[in-house]
């Protein structure tokens, strides 16, 4: 190509030279300035044919250029599009798996409704009552909450009656408290409630049914329950994108209830990345009073990436290489608790041992700017109570 350029441009040179000196050989009459004239223009037009020649030849290329590169991103975008279904079908499978896995422990523990169960012993008169309610006096209710709705007078059958209806028909209602940071109160955490909603809208609020589901053998279920429906509320954030963590209740009842732990963390391997957004909530009592099995469940948990935060403190001689050796990275102390001056001496013990171990404290109940400000001046971490927010309902997961 390069000869063939070079050939074409010394013709044209050689023609413009020809009639150059050529014309006035030929035609003496003629102003010789013609024959320049003449060889210039036929130079000019080989050189504009040339440049032609040449910009045509580069469109070409520019133009080949173009279709190869089209062609790699139409293979791209087509491989793209192979990836992208195969990680929804992969991720649809998954979710199908994990919706299934959901509906198999609901299935199980609305089953066990119809399993008769002894009563369990009566429990031994205790010195201080287990309520989370030992240190807050009675409050009226919310009125802006329709969870505040009280009951009507119900005997103890009529109250079981409602919480199984209820069970059986999922009817099971959660609610969330915030838990603050502190000084900035930015919510951190939401704590998981449940409610019971008898058949014809009325709440029935957990002071009333605890004891009474309880002694029937239904709390193992009322709580898994609370834990399934925890779960996809921890889904429903990841979605959003919200980072917050929830602190659910678990009794020894479902600690002990090793068919359903079983499905639980069968249902948990499947979202692991839910794992550290979820804080098991134990008694003070039920941690001093855990056996080798509950201490080993909780062993387990623990391994698989669970923290455990530690309420209804009634005494605050805290064992603290215990709360570390079983993960227990929070403590809820009641806000009266914390303000009652005859126990400044040991709440300010118990805050220099918890000192640097990792271990923060929470003051629940706090329900006025007074007590809060009592509670910022002695460097509690969170803080959780009707100031910052009561017991909401919990938008359902779709």
């Amino acid at each position: 190509m390069a000869a063939l350029t070079v050939l074409l441009h010394g013709l044209a040179v050689a023609a413009a030279a020809s009639v150059a000196l050529g014309l006035p050989v030929l035609r003496p009459e003629a102003d010789p300035a013609l024959g320049w004239l003449g060889g210039g223009l036929i130079l000019l037009a080989g050189s504009v044919l040339d440049l032609h020649r040449r910009l045509a030849r580069r469109e070409r290329d520019t133009l080949r250029r173009l279709d190869s590169l089209q062609r790699s991103v139409d293979a791209l975008a087509e491989r793209l599009d192979r990836r992208i279904a195969s990680a929804e079908a992969g991720d649809s499978a998954a979710a199908h798996e994990a919706v299934l896995q959901e509906v198999k422990l609901l299935h199980t523990l609305v089953a066990r409704l119809g399993e008769s169960r002894p009563p369990e012993a009566p429990e031994p008169p205790r010195t201080s009552p287990p309520s989370r309610t030992a240190f807050q006096a009675p409050r009226p209710p919310d009125l802006r909450s329709p969870t505040s709705v009280a009951a009507p007078p119900m005997d103890d059958a009529a109250v079981l009656e409602a919480v199984r209806d209820a069970l059986a028909a999922d009817r099971i209602d959660i609610h969330l408290q915030p838990i603050v940071s502190l000084p900035q109160r930015k919510h951190r955490f939401f704590e998981v409630f449940s409610r019971v909603r008898a058949a014809d809208g009325v709440v029935i609020l957990p002071d009333r049914y605890l004891e009474i589901a309880e002694r029937a053998g239904l709390m193992a279920t009322i709580d898994n329950l609370l834990l399934v429906r925890c779960i996809q509320l921890i889904r429903e954030t990841e979605r959003r994108q919200h980072a917050i963590g929830f602190f659910c209740n678990m009794s020894a009842a479902t600690l002990s209830d090793a068919e359903f732990m079983r499905q639980f963390l069968d249902l948990l391997a499947m979202n692991q990345a839910l794992v550290p957004k979820l804080v098991f909530e134990l008694s003070q009592q039920e941690l001093r009073a855990g056996g080798a099995v509950t201490m080993g469940i909780l062993s387990q948990l623990a391994r698989i990436g669970f923290r455990f935060s530690m309420d209804r403190v009634t005494d605050p001689d805290i064992d603290v290489d215990a709360l570390l050796r079983h993960e227990i990275r929070y403590v809820k102390l009641d806000c009266a608790l914390l303000l009652d001056p005859a126990m400044d001496v040991r709440i300010a013990d118990v805050r220099r041992r918890l000192e640097g171990t990792g271990i923060d404290l929470i003051a629940e109940k706090i329900e006025t700017e007074t007590q809060l400000d009592a509670i910022l001046r002695s460097g509690i971490d969170f803080g959780q109570g009707y100031l910052f927010g009561g017991p909401r309902p919990a938008r359902k997961p779709p």
